[in-house]
């Protein structure tokens, strides 16, 4: 979940949807700007494409991430 800048939410979704292991990308309302499906099976993976990939972006104001497992 991505908590950004005002106003810079539809520049943010098109920047993270080409990112290799991104499924979805959806805009929301409440406290969080933008949703982000990434699938992987390693967390390390995972982790990289958060820190190196998606919080690089800038107008990011914060990020939250929530591990699901199968």
């Amino acid at each position: 979940m991505i908590n950004c800048e005002m106003g810079s939410e539809s520049s943010i979704i098109e920047r993270v949807k080409p990112i290799e292991g991104v499924k979805e990308v959806v805009g929301v309302f409440g406290n969080y700007d933008v949703l982000v499906k990434i699938q992987s099976t390693n967390i390390d993976e995972i982790s990289q494409i958060i820190v190196e990939n998606i919080r690089r972006l800038g107008k990011i104001r914060c990020t939250t991430t929530l591990m699901c497992a199968n």
